[in-house]
């Protein structure tokens, strides 16, 4: 009987760095699951189709993370139809910036929900499965944020720190059992549509190597699941040479 080929799930598979991550891992060996709402189900099924079209395996999956029931029938649909998640990456953003005097209560929540709470399903449903199979890498991206809260940054400063000790959490729980759980800093800027929408001199940083890549970033990704577990790393924080930090 023919083993089914792994899976790497990426919540959050937006079009720069989550597109990125799923990308690597498919050229790595493992079937990308890109999820992303339900509004963005035309663009994911196109970011699926691209890999597919570079000869290797992927499938997208419209859903809200913040849905506790949609992520279970989530995990179950994909460990049936697809085969065993080896990877889940965490890579939904959510980053705003109001003064706190202007940031409302519903922003605050959403903010949290979206950054911090849909880690928590994706995590746990991810550690379910990979503790009967005695192994798996979970991801959670982070940000700047989730070390320092900036100015105007009350809503996201708040998500991530919180997503951060979620993953601290289950790196000490999940660890000894051979779960790899890692927390990413991306401390910079990113080479990203919405950079490059509001950032004139991003052509001059690209050029300088002053923004962070996409595909380096996944590259980093994937070098996280292949460590050696007798020197994992838990946190990994990631910026351009020349940022200041």
């Amino acid at each position: 009987m023919e083993t089914a080929k792994g899976v790497c799930l990426v919540i959050g598979a937006g079009d720069d760095t989550g597109a990125a991550i799923a990308r690597a891992f498919a050229r790595d060996g493992l079937t990308a699951c890109v999820v992303r709402r339900d509004r963005h189900a035309e663009t994911l099924e196109a970011l699926a189709q691209s890999i597919r079209d570079e000869g290797h395996d992927a499938r997208a999956f419209p859903a809200d993370a913040r849905d506790e029931d949609a992520m279970i029938a989530l995990f179950e649909q994909i460990e049936a139809e697809v085969g065993p998640i080896e990877v889940a990456v965490f890579n939904i953003g959510a980053n705003v910036m109001f003064p706190v005097t202007k940031t409302t209560g519903r922003v605050y929540r959403k903010v949290w929900e979206m950054a911090a709470f849909a880690g928590f399903p994706m995590g746990r449903e991810a550690a379910t499965r990979m503790l009967d199979r005695g192994r798996g890498t979970i991801i959670f991206t982070g940000a700047t944020a989730s070390v320092r809260g900036g100015s105007m940054f009350s809503a996201f400063a708040g998500a991530k720190h919180a997503l951060r000790a979620l993953a601290q959490s289950m790196a000490r729980e999940l660890g000894p059992q051979n779960i790899h759980v890692a927390h990413t800093i991306i401390d910079g800027a990113i080479d990203s549509g919405f950079i490059r929408d509001n950032y004139p001199d991003v052509d001059a940083r690209r050029a300088q190597d002053a923004i962070l890549n996409p595909e380096h970033i996944a590259q980093n990704y994937v070098m996280l699941h292949h460590q050696p577990r007798s020197a994992w790393t838990h946190e990994l924080d990631l910026r351009p040479w020349s940022e200041k930090w």
